[in-house]
């Protein structure tokens, strides 16, 4: 039954946030009612509608507008008049109803009130009259899981109440409350007291509280007597209704609401929430309720897989799959969140991308009710696109469906799949085609096999197909789809010869064992190669648990290792496994050694012992003469190497990019090339660096890998974020993000170089954002080296920003979890002049400095030089507190010109800040405004947006109250939450502070500015 309250929102004072990627529709939505009063929201079942309009209703009700809320449901198409009884029971329980002669006017909207129950739903009132707290919601705010209404009124017709005779309601009752508690709950409400006679007798009728004549009601009593109570909505302001499920408001409702909108004044919006039934209702009633225009219809899309991320991690879901999940529900939240929430439940919850997603349960019954309102022939249509590896409407007719073109229109109306002008068949959501897979029956999908195989025009596909179709393995059929998977490879089409591969080993007969375990390793390597890293675990599964060679088990074992991305915790059994396989063969251990090596650095954030594997490894494989692997050990050892301090880094990583360059392979992931640029990363000798990669980048582009192609476009944005070519390295570092999406591959690293990207020339909240989500995905992967980078990224961020406290926070993180790394090298991740600086801003002065002292040698031992640049910038802020102002200007006029010489824009510009800050501590205003001119020039050139915001603004009171430059950052931010009202308690919460020390610092700053209580320092505050 139709039911009348606004779905929950989520708990706090005021508008909520929009909806996860939702922000500009709702934007729109908002401007469309403001224009024209009404609003269509129309797409796919699950897509987020309601969301977005529970969303513009709580702004409503927060601006103290009355909110009417009425959603409808399937069986109230059938039942004459549920919609519009609801509609009424709604508004009784929305609004007060006074009495007649009441001055405020017998239909005057009740005010809403801070903390109110939500529109639609009345509060429980107490004694005193006050609403009570609000118990009908499940813990988790969840609406399928709302206990319903508070009030019976809440649920219209489905209530009947007390029936009063027909023609016997009074006009004008003198006794409201003994006539109230003598009729049903929407007529005691008060909802009738302002309608004429035959209008509440026929409002009555509709609600049955009141018997229905023989003849039924006044149909146009009815209609005024609707359009009258909708239009008693706004006698005291604004409303807003909202009709969720108008595809499923019965005939007489859409009439009577059609002609009640018709008459409702202009303060009365409405948004109606629609999804287009596919295939026809069978009455075929007009539910609109309006005539649309198209600036009326607003279509609610799928999700960005970036987007789903967040949703999932909104929703405390697995997020290192995202880009998975969003193949798998096409971007639909509620398909997104069921096969989040699948993973994250099952007992076996995969612990890196090497494993299938699990598709059942929730996520798998959600897929059949979007399937299964198509009819019969659409399914069997729907199957064989399902089975095709290239569907097209032609292929499709002539494998045996002669209306596909009429099914597939009938499919993309509901939704299902897209139609290109050539015919081609996509379906919107991954999970819908296993699903129609899963859920046909053996003979059924052989058919579809059979018939396809004799209709495609490709040999390979043909044979794949001819494959399908049989469940009898056959020596020659698999010998045909072995060399159908050497064509596919020849091709370039790496993950059909990968399917291909495993598709022959499983066509082998049992009598040819050692065939089939051959075929079994050749799938392995093949789905490697291919990053398919699903199809390489289903064969090393079906290979281990067979009378391999140990040789055959190691390869098998590889082959995964090297499709677990960075999702290497968990698979510590398959390292032991293959190192005792490899006992006595020095090609495999060399090769297993290397993937130890990466282990220990990515998973145990051990780079000692990833560097001792390196070299035995490099040592084994250049004994047996396997020049490419000795070339990966290398590239390993150096990249340890950097990180611990060596001094022969760059010589054994020489020694590995010429061995390379001799091998020539295809990928450069984790290569010796790529490690050489991003040492001149590191070295800041950034147009080398970024030349090097432009070079490099088509040639992968044309014949790399898709992790390859990441890899480059991570380290073009990083290098484009530091050498100041800002919107660049935004464009690069999304192409990153959204091949690690498309990939399934982890996107912690993608999130972690545009969290880089958004601080240099996008936006700091974007950026934090993305440096959260990366700290989440890095824990989820067990990744200590990207967990490190986007901790550095995220603190980073918060102390520019000037939440020094959390970015205090945030840095001691980095700073041990690089010292348990025994990180030695300070040019690989930045972190240590950033620390001191949240050091110096939260008053641990000599804490700071002692940082400064540990990291400076080091730095002029490796010869780090910009390293010490950015040493020299914190220690000048050092030199500031401690009130030797004009040496702190002086040091970093001469830093921000080095920096501007070693070609790094942003840092120049900081630094020029930073001056900014100290000239104005020196009361030299005009030094300070041409500093800040200064680097807000240097900011433009690089498109640095953000940080030009930074260099345009003014700390308030700093110029007009000379007597503040006394004090530090850290006591001027506790003086002004004191000064604002703030308790000790209530600053030392704000400020991750304890009470006693901010009873210390303010002491220190009643002394520095003369002040005895907390009004005259309030006073001194305001000059």
């Amino acid at each position: 039954m139709t039911t009348a309250h606004l779905p929950p929102r989520p708990g706090g004072v005021g508008a909520p946030p929009a909806p996860v990627g939702r922000e500009e529709l709702l934007s729109r939505l908002e401007r469309v009612l403001h224009s024209r009063g009404r609003a269509l929201l129309t797409g796919t079942a699950g897509v987020g509608k309601t969301e977005v309009a529970v969303a513009e209703a709580a702004r409503a009700e927060s601006r103290g507008e009355t909110v009417l809320w009425l959603a409808t449901l399937p069986a109230d198409r059938d039942i004459p008049g549920a919609a519009a009884a609801a509609l009424v029971a709604s508004a009784a329980a929305t609004v007060t109803w006074p009495a007649a002669g009441d001055p405020a006017g017998p239909f005057a909207p009740e005010t809403p009130r801070s903390g109110a129950a939500l529109p639609g739903v009345p509060a429980p009132r107490t004694d005193a009259g006050a609403p009570a707290p609000r118990t009908d919601l499940a813990p988790d705010g969840d609406p399928a899981r709302q206990a319903g209404p508070a009030d019976p009124a809440a649920s219209g017709a489905a209530h009947a109440g007390h029936p009063v005779p027909a023609g016997h309601l009074p006009r004008h009752p003198e006794d409201p409350e003994g006539f109230r508690a003598a009729v049903g709950p929407v007529t005691a409400s008060g909802v009738f007291d302002g309608l004429p006679g035959p209008q509440r007798t026929a409002v009555a009728m509709l609600c049955r509280e009141a018997p229905l004549h023989d003849g039924g009601w006044d149909p146009i009593a009815l209609r005024l007597g609707i359009a009258q109570i909708l239009r008693a909505l706004t006698a005291r302001g604004p409303a807003l209704l909202v009709v969720d499920g108008v595809q499923h408001i019965d005939a007489d409702s859409a009439d009577l609401l059609r002609f009640a909108l018709h008459l409702a004044p202009p303060a009365l919006r409405v948004i109606a929430i629609e999804t287009p039934e596919a295939y026809g209702a069978e009455d075929g009633h007009d539910t609109r309720l309006w005539v649309p225009s198209e600036a009326d219809i607003l279509l609610v899309p799928p999700l960005h897989a970036d987007e789903i991320a967040e949703l999932l991690i909104h929703h405390r879901l697995p997020s290192r799959m995202a880009g998975r999940i969003h193949k798998a529900s096409g971007g639909n939240p509620r398909l997104a969140l069921a096969v989040g929430r699948s993973l994250a439940d099952a007992r076996n919850t995969p612990v890196h991308h090497a494993e299938a997603l699990t598709l059942s349960g929730r996520a798998r019954d959600l897929a059949r009710q979007l399937l299964g309102a198509a009819p019969p022939d659409v399914r069997q249509t729907l199957l064989l696109a399902a089975l095709a590896l290239r569907p097209t409407a032609a292929l499709i007719r002539r494998a045996g469906r002669p209306d596909a073109e009429a099914d597939l229109a009938a499919a993309e109306r509901a939704d299902l799949v897209s139609l290109a002008e050539d015919g081609t068949v996509a379906f919107t959501a991954g999970l819908l085609p296993s699903t129609l897979v899963h859920d046909a029956c053996w003979a059924d999908r052989s058919a579809g096999h059979a018939a396809l195989a004799g209709v495609v025009d490709d040999s390979v596909e043909a044979v794949r197909h001819r494959a399908l179709a049989t469940d009898i393995p056959d020596e020659a059929l698999a010998a045909e789809v072995a060399e159908a998977a050497d064509l596919a490879r020849r091709r370039g089409n790496s993950a059909l010869a990968a399917e291909l591969a495993l598709l022959a080993a499983e066509s082998t007969p049992v009598r040819h064992a050692t065939q089939r375990i051959t075929r079994l390793v050749d799938a392995a390597e093949e789905a490697a190669r291919a990053a398919r890293a699903d199809l390489a675990m289903r064969a090393a599964t079906d290979l281990l648990a067979r009378d391999a060679a140990r040789s055959d088990r190691v390869r098998a074992r590889l082959a995964v290792l090297d499709t677990a991305g960075q999702g290497l915790t968990g698979l510590d059994e398959m390292y032991v496994h293959a190192m005792e396989d490899s006992e006595g063969d020095t090609a495999l251990r060399s090769g297993v050694l290397l993937r130890l090596a990466v282990k220990y650095v990515l998973a145990d954030g051990d780079p000692l012992r990833s560097r001792a594997a390196a070299v035995e490894s490099a040592a084994l494989a250049a004994s047996v003469g396997d020049p490419r692997t000795a070339a990966q050990a290398l590239t390993v050892q150096a990249r340890m190497d950097r990180a611990l301090g060596a001094s022969d880094a760059e010589s054994v990583l020489a020694q590995a990019r010429g061995l390379e360059m001799a091998e020539r392979p295809l990928g450069i992931r984790n290569a010796a090339q790529i490690l050489t640029i991003r040492h001149a990363l590191f070295d800041d000798r950034l147009t080398d660096a970024r030349d090097q990669l432009n070079a490099l980048l088509p040639l992968v582009q044309r014949r790399g890998s898709v992790e390859d192609t990441i890899e480059l476009f991570s380290t073009l944005a990083a290098i484009e974020s530091r050498i100041g070519a800002c919107p660049a390295a935004l464009v690069h570092a999304g192409q990153s993000l959204a091949l690690t999406l498309e990939a399934g591959l982890s996107p912690g690293p993608a999130w972690y170089t545009l969290a880089l990207a958004e601080t240099a020339g996008g936006s700091f909240a974007r950026a934090a954002s993305y440096a959260r989500r990366s700290v989440q995905a890095s824990e989820e992967e067990g990744d200590r080296v990207f967990l490190s980078r986007s901790l550095y990224a995220l603190g980073r961020v918060q102390l520019i920003n000037g939440d020094v406290a959390s970015a205090l926070e945030t840095l001691r993180r980095v700073q041990a979890n690089e010292r348990a790394q025994s990180t030695v090298d300070p040019s690989m991740l930045r972190w240590h002049e950033e620390l001191a600086e949240a050091l110096l801003a939260n008053d641990a002065a000599q804490e700071a400095a002692e940082l400064l002292a540990e990291v400076r040698p080091v730095a002029e031992g490796l010869r780090r030089t910009t390293v010490l640049l950015g040493c020299d910038r914190a220690y000048a802020l050092y030199l500031a507190g401690c009130g030797r102002t004009d040496e702190a200007a002086e040091l970093l006029t001469r830093t921000a010109e080095r920096f501007a010489e070693a070609g790094l824009p942003l840092e120049h510009g900081r630094a020029l800040v930073s001056l900014a800050r100290v000239e104005r501590r020196r009361r030299r205003r005009s030094a300070a405004q041409s500093a800040l001119h200064t680097a807000a020039t240097v900011f433009e050139r690089a498109g640095a947006a953000p940080w030009l915001a930074l260099a345009s603004e003014t700390p308030a009171g700093e110029d007009s109250l000379p007597a503040l430059s006394s004090l530090t950052d850290a006591e001027l931010r506790l003086a002004h939450l004191v000064g604002q009202g703030a308790s000790n308690q209530e600053a030392a919460a704000k400020l991750y502070l304890s009470v006693k020390t901010v009873e210390a610092r303010l002491t220190r700053i009643y002394q520095k500015l003369d002040v005895r209580s907390r009004a005259q320092l309030a006073t001194a505050l305001r000059g």
